[in-house]
């Protein structure tokens, strides 16, 4: 049987790229049985009735996938976050961050709307951006309007499946309209009320940029940490799991047990105290989850 990839589920519908051809699937009642539900970017078995239409068969094994944005297969995420209009949040930043890491996918920060920042505003920003590269995080700083930074992204994109995520309102359909302008993505404006964008990507889709694959996903602005245990919460902070096994007790939460190394880094100013404070509100969040039955 044929196989190729989910670049598109809407209304039931599953739009499979093989090769050069589309084919319009629908998911066989064993599915939703076994409580399987075929997500975009994955790759699949399709039984084809004619050269448009046919019925998914198969969904091969993934590597990774995300709840929000629901995808599958991701190679790398660009987190897109707006420099202002909304202002830049490192508390939500790290949401973002912590979430990516726990599924093994590689996060690229790409921070936008450089252009509307006072030098002083500039300033203030770029000492978060030292910050996260000294974690090792890869950044790039922005602007669909001025085009900067749009150069230094498309390169990233190159044979691979991407998705760009972030807060709505953030730009993430304006800088693929300027990676390319033939996509004509719909945009629209910040909210001067509440302060953030409507919601004008309304499903999940890849898209051709380049040689790679780019999902423009819905945005969103609440994360949760359904499926991370407290135990594992450090290990995607980059700074705190490269440290962890240099604690005294294996296990350490790096709370208030004795001799922590984490606790230790953070004295030592090798740690930003902000991203530690995330650190905790996180931990007490996941303690504080209802259990699931």
């Amino acid at each position: 049987m044929p196989e190729g990839k989910i670049i598109k589920a809407l209304s039931g519908f599953y739009y499979v790229l093989d090769h050069n051809q589309m084919i319009q699937c629908r998911g066989r009642g064993v599915f939703r049985k076994n409580k399987i539900t075929p997500l975009v970017g994955d790759a699949v078995v399709y039984q084809a009735e004619n050269n448009r239409e046919g019925y998914i068969m198969e969904v091969k094994r993934r590597k990774n996938e995300l709840i929000r944005p629901p995808i599958a297969n991701v190679d790398q995420a660009i987190l897109i976050f707006s420099a202002k209009e909304p202002d830049f949040s490192s508390t939500l930043l790290d949401r973002f961050l912590v979430i990516i890491e726990s599924n093994d996918i590689t996060p690229i920060i790409c921070l936008t709307k450089l252009d509307l920042l006072t030098n002083e505003e500039k300033t203030l920003l770029m000492n978060f951006v030292n910050d996260y590269e000294k974690i090792g995080y890869q950044i790039i700083l922005s602007s669909s309007k001025t085009k900067e930074g749009i150069n230094e992204l498309i390169p990233y994109l190159d044979g691979k499946i991407s998705v760009f995520a972030g807060q709505s309102g953030v730009g993430k359909s304006s800088l693929l309209n300027a990676i390319n302008p033939e996509l004509a993505l719909k945009t629209s404006h910040i909210s001067s009320h509440l302060g953030r964008g409507k919601h004008t990507t309304r499903h999940v889709e890849l898209i051709e940029i380049e040689s790679g694959l780019v999902a423009d996903t819905p945005g969103f602005s609440a994360l949760e940490f359904d499926e991370l245990d407290a135990e594992n919460l450090s290990n995607c902070f980059p700074e705190m799991a490269q440290r962890s096994g240099e604690c005294k007790f294996r296990g350490c939460l790096h709370v208030n047990e004795p001799k922590c190394a984490i606790k230790n880094a953070l004295e030592n100013n090798e740690i930003a105290d902000y991203r530690y404070q995330h650190y905790l509100q996180f931990l007490q969040e996941i303690r504080e989850r209802k259990p699931r039955y």
